[in-house]
């Protein structure tokens, strides 16, 4: 053991030294030499140091940079440098986080993180909290509460009866609402296509006064971060709208939720406290390792009445269990990461962590503007859209920056237009990098337009 884990800590120190010195997407060469990993398994063990020299050697070169300084796509943070040391000391335990029998240590950490996130992020004290593997993962878990919540208030027990022949639920979005809450209603037997879509404004918040609010058992999902802008929608006025007819009001706050660390950022978070739920990715704006989502229920009756099951040998104390909390029994001790997070970064840490993106952010869409180019969206948050004129041309000068490799950018559709989306969420990246990323970017732009 000894050995790999030094063999191991020699590879993890080369590709971190190595993580800005590269294209952040891999060579087609690197690639196509993963194929050396795909041999006949073999009748005999091997050592265990030539499969991790194997993977390092061909897994390695074939990774994207995602979390390095100059990665801007999908909203993936980088990992910060406690969270990624106690991911290796967690692999290490082994723990199975499911059950307080079962590890201790992860349950209790939990019950610490509870407390920590529910004051960075100024949600009621009484909030329950599970940890889950991401954002789809977290919608799926509110949204249960939610579905257990409405129908219990019909007078239908869901858990025990399902879902045949009982109350009809209505489900409100908005126009854009994220493909995550689509799944997750499809995967809770709510559909995706009988869904009530609001409209929303050229920001893409909903429009509260679009919204049909009416006793009927109803749940209303909202969006603490737009996924193309990061606007938020007008959370306040429609808690206060839906709760007169005991609506349930669902927060997907992804990557936005987080914004509530700071306090500069009152005027988009006011009044998100007043919703039911909220759900949030540690692994995109708190910089955790991959995987790690956080599911937030104000009553935890709800939460623990949905996601509980029982067994003879599942022993159970009188203290907080995990599983009660989330969809696995079974799983990784994912609190120990957010723990290490919040324990290194404090709260003015994790507020200036937060700020200092959104300002990279704010430099981004200044340099692009100043080079020409339309920013699509008001930069309110880390997100921007850049059109480079049609959609074909802004297309092909996407492809171009990604296979140029100093940044990478994704593209989207984003209300009939075609964009390229920056989304700013790293510890790692600093302004120089926005100023060298931008500078490719607009010299890419200006001799494909030229």
């Amino acid at each position: 053991m000894k050995e790999i884990i030094d063999a191991f800590s020699e590879a993890a120190k080369k590709y971190l030294e190595n993580i800005d010195k590269r294209k952040v997407f891999p060579l087609k060469a690197d690639i196509k030499n993963m194929k050396a990993l795909d041999v006949p398994l073999q009748t005999h063990s091997i050592d265990p140091l030539e499969v991790l020299r194997e993977l390092d050697a061909f897994g390695s070169p074939a990774t994207v940079a995602s979390t390095g300084s100059r990665y801007f796509g999908f909203v993936i943070g980088g990992a910060l440098p406690a969270p990624l040391a106690v991911n290796w000391l967690a692999g290490v335990w082994d723990q199975n986080a499911g059950i307080e029998a079962a590890s201790p240590v992860s349950s209790y950490i939990e019950s610490i993180c509870r407390k920590w996130l529910l004051e960075v992020l100024n949600l009621p004290p009484e909030t329950e909290i599970g940890f889950v593997s991401g954002a789809t993962m977290a919608n799926f878990t509110c949204l249960a509460s939610a579905r257990h919540a409405v129908l219990k208030s019909a007078g239908w027990d869901v858990e025990k009866e399902g879902l045949f022949n009982a109350p009809s639920i209505k489900v409100i979005v908005g126009e854009e609402v994220h493909v995550s809450i689509l799944k997750a209603l499809s995967m809770l037997g709510l559909g995706r296509d009988r869904i009530t879509r609001v409209p929303v404004d050229r920001q893409g918040r909903m429009i509260a006064g679009e919204i049909p609010i009416k006793s009927d058992p109803t749940i209303i999902c909202t969006q603490a971060g737009n996924v193309n802008t990061g606007s938020f929608d007008p959370i306040e006025k429609i808690c206060d709208q839906a709760h007169s007819t005991n609506a349930w009001v669902h927060v997907d706050g992804a990557f936005g939720l987080w914004a509530c660390a700071s306090s500069r950022f009152t005027s988009l978070t006011r009044g998100i406290h007043k919703a039911d739920s909220w759900a949030a990715d540690a692994h995109k704006w708190l910089n955790v390792p991959y995987d790690s989502g956080i599911a937030f229920v104000k009553n935890r009756n709800h939460l623990i009445s949905s996601m509980s099951t029982d067994a003879a040998y599942l022993v159970s104390g009188e203290k907080r269990e995990p599983f009660r909390t989330v969809p696995e029994i079974s799983r990784r001790a994912r609190g120990l990461e957010i723990w290490a997070a919040l324990r290194s970064l404090g709260k003015k840490g994790l507020a200036e962590l937060i700020e200092l993106n959104c300002d990279e952010a704010s430099l981004f869409a200044e340099k692009l503007s100043e080079a020409g180019f339309k920013i699509l969206n008001d930069v309110v948050l880390n997100q921007i859209l850049v059109s480079f004129g049609s959609s074909e041309v802004t297309k092909k000068i996407i492809r171009r920056i990604q296979d140029e490799g100093t940044c990478w950018c994704g593209g989207t559709e984003w209300q009939g237009q075609t964009a390229m989306r920056i989304s700013v969420s790293s510890w790692r990246t600093t302004f120089k990098d926005i100023e060298k990323s931008a500078e490719v970017i607009a010299g890419i732009a200006e001799e494909e337009i030229s």
